[in-house]
């Protein structure tokens, strides 16, 4: 069985006869996103630089976008795999167009560009922006700003053709929880930009009955993140013990879990459109779940507990 399988899908696939793109879909967030959307029904291309033939400046050869297809189409959707750099707009250009030529349309568009974990430790994590290499910031500002404006630029021609356009950002942190400063100047405008970019996208897709939102998971139990702490999805709570923190984490189903729900939802651009928010707090509002059945809210408990002061534990916001 599908230990990721959401049970709490009955019925018809809610999704059926949709088509998506989830740019950066290579993994995390990314690739979930891509599976939920799937086993909802839809047909969903997926984009990312690594291959199996080519890794992206990430560095890791133990996801694919191939993969993330393979693993669409056995959730019960159609995954099609698309390489491409969305820092290159010819590339991006191609990509919608072979879209259009294909489906006809574009339904729903996640826009999930990230990739620059390799650059925080070394260049921007307790930096000042001063102390970041110029060029490492920049790239930051590239890799989570500029390919989104791409993206977002060039496919929305094609979105606004359908019937209940879905615009989602995917971003780090709420707009509530980025008032705070994320540590680091370059980081920060990389973060917050999503944001802005779907309030601004929600106020242009209003006239086309579209919704534009912009959504963040809690402290992600990513691949890269089990990596780091040298665990598996299977027993992630070992790393509890090298970050207590890290009893907050979520798998990345729990906001695809919650997006699929929202993109289902007929009545969404009245309830989301232009909003930011957050894996618990669509979860809350879809009744969705963590793959665990619990309901995680991590940012809640780094406002109330981690910076607020009050008396809590993890499992209390579970």
């Amino acid at each position: 069985m599908d230990k990721n399988k959401n049970t709490q899908q009955s019925g018809p696939a809610p999704l059926a006869g949709r088509i998506a793109l989830v740019a950066g879909a290579t993994r995390g967030a990314g690739r979930a996103l891509a599976v939920e959307l799937g086993r909802a029904g839809a047909t969903v291309y997926v984009t990312g630089r690594t291959t199996r033939e080519h890794a992206s400046e990430v560095g890791r050869t133990t996801e694919t976008i191939e993969e993330t297809a393979e693993l669409v189409t056995a959730a019960g959707g159609t995954g099609i795999a698309v390489p491409t750099d969305h820092l290159d707009e010819d590339r991006v250009r191609a990509l919608v167009e072979r879209i259009d030529r294909e489906q006809g349309r574009l339904d729903i568009l996640v826009n999930d560009l990230w990739g620059g974990e390799h650059l925080l430790i070394g260049s921007v994590f307790g930096k000042k922006s001063w102390e970041t290499p110029l060029a490492d910031g920049l790239r930051i500002l590239e890799l989570g700003v500029r390919s989104h404006v791409i993206t977002a630029a060039l496919a929305l021609p094609l979105l606004v053709r359908s019937d209940a356009p879905l615009h989602v950002e995917v971003t780090d942190g709420t707009a509530v929880s980025n008032r705070r400063y994320r540590e680091n100047l370059y980081y920060d405008l990389a973060k917050n930009a999503p944001i802005r970019i779907a309030f601004g996208l929600g106020e242009e897709l209003a006239e086309y009955g579209g919704t534009a939102v912009a959504v963040t998971p809690g402290f992600l139990r990513s691949e890269q993140m089990l990596a780091h702490f040298g665990v598996s999805e299977e027993n992630w709570r070992d790393a509890v013990v090298q970050e207590p923190g890290f009893a907050i984490a979520e798998s990345p189903h729990y906001l695809a879990r919650a997006v699929a729900a929202l993109a289902a939802d007929p009545d969404r651009a009245a309830r989301w459109n232009g909003k930011s928010t957050s894996s618990a707090e669509l979860a809350r509002a879809y009744g969705v779940r963590d793959i665990d059945g619990s309901r995680p809210d991590a940012w809640a408990y780094f406002e109330d507990v981690t910076y607020g002061g009050k008396d809590g534990s993890p499992d209390d916001y579970r």
